[in-house]
This record gives structure tokens, sequence and C-alpha cells, in this order.
């Protein structure tokens, strides 16, 4: 069944403002528009729920139900157990955290694997434990695709190496790692995963307990809903680590990870991100839960995949620009990077008059533009999309790059 594209833009506020009309937005790889059920389960939480949660009058009992809604749902549609989800502030601080229970739990003498194909936030926190004496091994990706080869990798598990940390695709090289091999390999050499998922979830959440890994993280604010990072860790190791919160907080999976106290009304929020996902499955006859997280998982994948060809194609036939990652839509994430003559950032403001909401720049992507023979000052131009993009939005913007090119 083809995505109705009419329906997904009528659950989306952003495109009734008379501010944002006739204005095509390709920075969804930066923050996606929130969809509807999330801002009015925000708006609600505000003003009839705004109280300390978890307590027996109503409002405050509400809120703590619709709190562990929101984990409850999500943990379901991601194929994990409810205490296997949690929440914290930015994708950036939940790494942070967790790299610092892994500095007190890897071993003398073991590694951790990092890529060069990663955002800064789940490369930067890992690399700096080299500070405090443990070993770091780069996963480096071939310089003319970007792309990473799973032989090097296997290279790499011939040492000891207790973590093997990699994006499920990068945000600026977009190709889509195989997160199961991947996975399965570091656990054939007895190695944990830990996979960024921040680029990858706005096209379609995935089911992490089929995919293997023993964490994946992802930005709630970069797929339709609030400004929060989610994590799920599967439960042996999560309690395997030292515990990072509150002492009385230990036994508890889903907090141990949470040193501050979560943002309540987020938190909640997030639950409205459920609500999309199961809307667009039903609209699309499909079912609930699980099934509609696969179901709507589908729907945008394949809808994005079809606006992508023809923008690869044509960026592919400019000989004036270089394409960053595949060539071929089914292979990679709709968050194309382009390597131009000129500034990447002046290229962004010269779209703007016609339109084209684009960035320029590194993206926290210095190492693989790098790695990639990349003047970082310059950076790349980025158009990034998501399923709520129009087939006639991509053609404007290609219209207006053909003018600025």
């Amino acid at each position: 069944m083809t995505l109705d594209i009419d329906w997904v833009r009528a659950q989306f506020p952003a495109f009734e403002q008379p501010a944002l009309q006739g204005q095509a937005f390709f920075e969804n790889a930066g923050g996606s528009y929130t969809c509807r059920h999330v801002i009015d389960r925000l708006h609600r939480f505000y003003t009839q729920r705004k109280v300390q949660p978890y307590a027996p009058y109503d409002a405050s009992r509400l809120a703590g139900e619709e709190m562990d809604e929101a984990r409850t749902r999500l943990a379901a549609m991601l194929g994990v157990k409810t205490h296997e989800l949690s929440f914290g502030p930015s994708t950036t601080q939940n790494v942070y955290v967790l790299a610092q229970a892994v500095r007190k739990w890897i071993k003398p003498g073991q590694s951790i694997v990092v890529t060069n194909q990663d955002h800064e936030a789940n490369s930067g926190p890992w690399r700096r434990l080299a500070e405090e004496g443990v070993s770091v091994l780069e996963w480096q990706i071939d310089p003319e695709t970007g792309e990473l080869q799973l032989d090097d990798l296997a290279k790499l598990l011939e040492q000891d190496v207790a973590l093997v940390c990699f994006p499920h695709c990068s945000n600026v090289v977009g190709a889509i790692n195989d997160v199961a091999a991947i996975a399965q390999l570091a656990r054939s050499a007895g190695a944990r995963s830990c996979v960024d998922g921040v680029s990858y979830a706005p096209h379609g959440l995935p089911d992490v307990g089929a995919l293997g890994c023993d964490v994946y993280l992802f930005s709630a604010y970069k797929t339709f809903g609030p400004h929060q990072g989610i994590m799920a860790i599967r439960e042996p190791w999560g309690m395997e680590l030292p515990n990072q919160g509150h002492h009385f907080n230990g036994d508890n999976l889903y907090q141990r990870f949470t040193p501050a106290g979560p943002d309540h009304a987020q938190v909640a929020a997030s639950a409205g991100m459920a609500d999309y996902f199961e809307a667009m499955s039903a609209h699309h006859g499909g079912g609930v839960g699980a099934a509609a997280a696969r179901r709507s998982h589908d729907l945008m994948r394949d809808y994005e995949v079809a606006l992508l060809q023809p923008l690869l194609d044509y960026v592919s036939a400019k000989n004036s620009v270089r394409l960053v990652g595949p060539a071929e839509a089914s292979r990679r994430a709709p968050t194309v990077s382009m390597v131009l003559e000129a500034g990447a950032e002046d290229a962004a403001a010269a779209l703007a008059p016609f339109g084209v909401m684009a960035g320029g720049g590194d993206f926290y992507a210095q190492r693989p533009l790098s790695a990639m023979g990349i003047d970082t000052d310059k950076g790349v131009l980025r158009i990034s999309f998501v399923h709520y993009t129009t087939k006639a939005e991509v053609d404007a913007a290609m219209g207006a790059l053909d003018q600025i090119l």
C-alpha cells in the first residue's frame, strides 16, 4: 500500500502555519516537525498534569500513568521489554552517561571499537575513555565511498574487544549499515554492541530486538516527538554495567542510566509518537503496537526511497558536485550531502529565497568528512527529508539547485 501523503501532512500542524507556506523543509536530519499527537499530549500535560508524578491524587496519578504509557508503548514498538527503555535529555548525554558506566566495567587490556563514520555524539565520549587508559580502535570508512566494511571490523575483533560502537547510518554519508550482521559479528567475538540510530529512526522505528544489538539510541525530536533522547538497553548488559543513577534506583534498569530527574512532560508526550505510528498503521489497514511500528516503517521507507532516487540521479549527474555516499536509494537514508566548489553554508543561504530550507556545514561529522578528503571549513550542503515531504518539494529543491550551482 502506498503512503497517503495528504493524510500524513494533515497530522503535522506546521503545514497549516502561514509563515511556513511555500517553504520546503529539507533540514530534517537536524530535527523534524512535531506531529499533532505529541503537541496535544504536551499541552495537556502542562495544563492538566504539571505536578510531581506518581502521587495518589488524580493529577499526579495521571501524570505518572502517561509517563509509563510512553515507555510501555514505545518499548513494544522497538521490540524490547518496557524496563529496557529509558529517556534522557538528549542522545549525546545518554551516550556520555553510558560511557561512564563502561569506563568502570571494561577490563584492563580490553578495547573499544569506534568508527570514523559517526556523528561526534557516538564517537567523542568513547574516544575520551582513552584518557583513562582504555584502548580505542578505529573502524575506518572507505575514503572514496564513506562506507564501512565488515571485513575491516573482523580484523579489529581479532584483538580483545569489549564493545563495538557504530551508527545505523551516518548523518552525512547516509549509507545504511547492516546492524544485525555487525551485532552478530561482535557477539561472536564476545563483544557488546552500541548503535547510534539517530539518523535512521526518523525513517521508521527499527525492531531492536530483531537487530540483536545491546544498545540502540535515537532522538525523539528527530522522530516527530519532543526533545528527548531515547535509549533501549538490553537487560543482560544493562544490569551488568554499574549503576549511574541514585543508589536506591539501582535495581530499576530504566533508571540506572538516568542520573538526573526526567522531564516529566516530554516523557509523557513521547507517547504521542506511538499514537502517530498507530494512527498511520490504522489508516493504511494495519495493526497496533509492534505491528504498527513495522507497517509504518515499511510505508515510510518505501515512500522515501521512491522520492530519493530522482534526487540522487540528479546530483550524480552534476559534474560540479560530489555526492557523498551511495547513489542507490535502497541502500541509504534520504540524507543527501553534496560537496560543492563554494562554501556549503553560502549555498544553503542561496537556496532560502527559493523556499528551500536546507543546511550547510560539517554537522558534527568532521571525522567522516575529513576521512573522505572533504574540507570541513567548506562543509557539505545537506538536503534531508522524511516521509512528510512531497514529490513537488523534491522537484522544487532540484529546480532551486539548478539556479545556484
